[in-house]
């Protein structure tokens, strides 16, 4: 984890190496200026000299005007390293996570992907810049003013050895209670933004079922624990300020009690007495600062070890050494194709599956895809239809290898996808996802994310054939009128055909619909369906969908069933020869439309 994170200060190192640098100087700076203060009482104010006064004091003038200065250089280069720090934490994990497959999102899940990249940088970034300079200054005040006091006095210097001690085995023991605390505090932290999450995610399912009552107290419980835990131990945390100042009132009442004995003596002056007072004060303060920079660096480990692991995530899905550049068509071939996902939401590599596997003992893995095999022609339309769960989306996301088979393989244009370049291979099967994505931006912005130099003709185009030209014409500006965050400003149906459109203009060979036309009327998805036939003949296309009319007009129909294929034949053959699909059409087209509905 360390290397991992240090790694990333890049190209800040020089300010990273400055800033304790400048802090010792200010340190050596400030750790001085109590003793010129002792010369000015014991050669000026006592003496009567105000020669002495003035010379003295043009010296602590000079050395406090140095720390000033090494303290606002200090200062610069801290916050440019940490801010530097922080930015390449998020570039490097940023910049993996566009390396991620499907699985490795699986794995983290995007709202955590989201919280790594802020809260838990920003923990780091705070700690980063403490490290660099409270990390420095408290030792280097800790150790040259104990110097300070051996020099002025080397048996008044025992005392604050004493006090170090007592005041060392106390917060050591706060310390180590308080650090157990912390991680049990952010533990209950994830479960309150898990709610938090959730109701604001499902607001409108919490209004519309009235949950608002039962909500506000799943959130008071989470609230209620974590207040109780940090309670606790903001509690053992306070106890730091009344053991510390019972140390420094200890030590200052030593001090007068033996600095007056010492002074009578004549062992000790006044002057010295008086910067032994500010040495105590500084060397008690830096060993509180050190704890606290303990309790700090224990917090943010957490937060370290999360970020660590987005950085070092390995992508699952690369492409091969020598990747095949050019897709011939759009024929595909799925090869005895089995997949699963374990826990982590990670499919298994062939290597750690058992080959030769019966049915049955596939039966028994938890596959989402069983042991498919088939052939699409290049520029036929096949559909895919089933219950819900049944593997479609899967099956057709194998496709363009946003997950990678478990064991078998899958062919486009003759070749494994797993030999050719991912990039070639996603721009030659454009896939419109099940969720549909809009970004800020024009409607322009976001069509031409399938083609980047796309012009507006061709804009319009794809538009009419994902029936998606009529109603962008009638929004105030056009193919210009700015799309809100999350396409909040267009309708289920518009965001289905701006997503049809944006994935036409790659001009694929092979076009993956994953239930893309579910918000749109039967009319439209009925257009879209005719339109692609028509003027895409060489495509092949691949429709999954929940509904018969979708996909019926298609050259062929797979129907699936707990990840397997039980029909794949065209409309008619399967009403005559397939107990689910005849089953699905009349109760779509008779019946209330629910087929997952129990039997």
């Amino acid at each position: 984890m360390l290397k991992t994170l240090t790694k990333q200060v890049g190209s800040f190192k020089t300010a990273s190496m400055l800033t304790p640098i400048f802090i010792a100087l200010e340190v050596v700076m400030g750790v001085l200026i109590p003793y010129v203060t002792s010369w000015i009482i014991d050669e000026g104010i006592a003496k009567s000299n105000l020669a002495n006064v003035y010379k003295y004091g043009a010296i602590m003038l000079v050395l406090a005007a140095m720390s000033m200065i090494f303290g606002i250089l200090a200062g610069r280069f801290s916050a440019l390293a940490s801010s530097g720090f922080a930015r390449n934490l998020r570039q490097a994990m940023f910049s993996n996570i566009q390396t991620f497959s499907f699985s490795s999102i699986d794995k983290f899940s995007s709202s955590g992907l989201v919280t790594r990249m802020t809260t838990d940088v920003n923990n780091l970034q705070n700690a980063f810049q403490m490290l660099l300079r409270i990390s420095v200054r408290a030792p280097l005040n800790l150790i040259f003013s104990i110097l300070m006091c051996v020099f002025i006095n080397t048996r008044m210097s025992a005392i604050f050895v004493i006090a170090l001690v007592i005041l060392g085995t106390a917060l050591y023991l706060i310390i180590s209670r308080t650090v157990k605390l912390f991680t049990q505090v952010f533990k209950k932290y994830d479960d309150l933004n898990n709610v938090v999450q959730e109701n604001v995610s499902a607001i409108r399912v919490v209004k519309a079922f009235v949950r608002e009552d039962f909500e506000n107290k799943k959130f008071g419980k989470a609230a209620q624990a974590l207040y109780s835990l940090f309670v606790k131990t903001e509690g053992l945390m306070a106890l730091n300020h009344p053991v510390m100042m019972i140390v420094v009132y200890g030590c200052i009442i030593a001090l007068s009690w033996f600095g007056a004995r010492f002074i009578v003596a004549g062992d000790l002056t006044t002057g010295q007495l008086t910067s032994l007072f500010t040495y105590v004060m500084t060397i008690l303060s830096a060993l509180m600062m050190l704890s606290m920079i303990f309790v700090q660096l224990t917090m943010s480990a957490a937060s370290g070890k999360r970020v660590a692991e987005v950085i070092n995530e390995k992508a699952t899905i690369v492409n091969p050494e020598n990747p095949v550049m050019t897709v011939a068509n759009g024929s595909i071939d799925f090869d005895n194709v089995c997949f699963t996902y374990n826990k982590t939401g990670v499919p298994p590599t062939p290597a750690t599956l058992l080959a030769g596997q019966t049915a049955a003992a596939i039966d028994d893995c938890d596959y989402a895809i069983k042991d498919v095999s088939l052939h699409i022609n290049s520029g036929e339309t096949i559909g895919i239809i089933g219950g819900t769960g049944c593997g479609k989306s899967t099956l057709a996301m194998l496709i363009s290898r946003m997950y990678d088979v478990s064991q078998g393989s899958i062919k486009v244009g003759g070749v494994d996808v797993r030999d050719y370049d991912l990039e070639t291979l996603r721009n030659n099967v454009s896939m419109v996802l099940q969720k549909n994505v809009l970004f800020t931006g024009t409607v322009l912005d976001n069509l031409r994310w399938g083609k980047s130099d796309a012009t507006l003709e061709e804009c319009v185009e794809a538009c009419k054939l994902a029936c998606a030209h009529e109603f962008i014409q009638e929004m105030p500006q056009g193919y210009d009128t700015l799309i809100e965050q999350g396409g909040a400003n267009v309708s289920g149906g518009q965001k289905q055909r701006l997503c049809i459109a944006r994935a036409l203009l790659k001009s694929p060979k092979v076009l993956v619909l994953d239930d893309s036309t579910s918000a749109c009327d039967t009319a439209t998805d009925a257009r879209i369906g005719k339109a692609l036939r028509d003027y895409m003949p060489a495509v092949t296309k691949i429709i999954v969908a929940q509904r018969v009319h979708s996909v019926m007009h298609a050259s062929r129909i797979i129907v699936m069933e707990s990840g397997r294929i039980t029909g794949f034949d065209t409309h008619d053959n399967l009403l005559k020869s397939n107990n689910i699909y005849r089953e699905i059409y009349t109760i779509q087209t008779q019946d209330s439309g629910d087929f997952d509905k129990p039997k």
